[in-house]
């Protein structure tokens, strides 16, 4: 079975949103606007983009 890998970019800002968003947004290895990692797609790197999907983008690779 292949690895999914996909591409997270933040695209909005963390400022006055919970502890909770901020913290999975460090997680994921994002902070600025605009910068994107690679990660390989996991139930729990799922979960994580699940619950901050209104500040993030994800494109499949």
């Amino acid at each position: 079975m292949a690895i999914k890998k996909v591409q997270v970019t933040q695209i909005r800002s963390t400022i006055k949103r919970p502890m909770n968003q901020k913290l999975t947004i460090k997680a994921l290895g994002l902070g600025k606007i605009n910068r994107t990692v690679e990660k390989e797609l996991t139930p729990q790197i799922a979960g994580m983009i699940n619950k901050v999907n209104h500040l993030v983008t994800v494109k499949e690779l």
